[in-house]
């Protein structure tokens, strides 16, 4: 039985949600499947990715293969490098402690390009936000500038008409 690791789609419609899952070939997108390895959202920025590596690893060990999204998701976690890296063993170019080793190494590097990237875009939001504050505060002292004028005119008005009234 050939085996896929893809995506089946769920979430409403412009708001999609994936959930990456081991299914047979011939099952439909989202039908029916052999197991569930986890979920993307590409809505957030950056997306969330939430993946059984483990369970990853063993099915592409078993000869699942994975669609081309579905790779790309495979590598950004490592699932892809993990595999890589127990074909070493198999061979015996490597022992399972270098394997934990190295790959716990890659996880860390990976770690902390995705916080650099989360903190970046956070510094940027910050930052239109006070550009923003800094603009409605200009607006708001504009508007104030303005109008300050036209409560004094309304003021001295104000004052003639009753002199007036009493003139009469």
């Amino acid at each position: 039985m050939p085996v896929k690791i893809r995506l089946q789609r769920h979430g409403k419609k412009g708001k999609p949600f994936y959930w990456i899952v081991a299914a047979d070939v011939r099952a439909k997108r989202d039908g029916r499947y052999l197991e569930k390895l986890g979920t993307y959202n590409p809505n957030t920025n950056p997306a969330t990715i939430d993946l059984n590596v483990d369970g990853a690893v063993q099915w592409l060990q078993n000869g699942a293969q994975p669609t081309d999204t579905a790779r790309a998701i495979l590598s950004y976690k490592g699932a892809m490098y993990k595999n890589h890296l127990l074909g070493g063993v198999r061979k015996g170019a490597l022992t399972e402690e270098q394997v934990e080793e190295k790959f716990n190494a890659w996880i860390e590097q990976k770690e902390g390009k995705v916080q650099g990237k989360v903190d970046s875009l956070a510094k940027a939001e910050e930052e239109a936000r006070a550009k923003a504050l800094e603009a409605e505060k200009a607006v708001n002292e504009a508007r104030i500038a303005a109008s300050a004028p036209v409560v004094e005119d309304a003021a001295e008005d104000a004052g003639e008409v009753p002199a007036a009234g009493e003139e009469e």
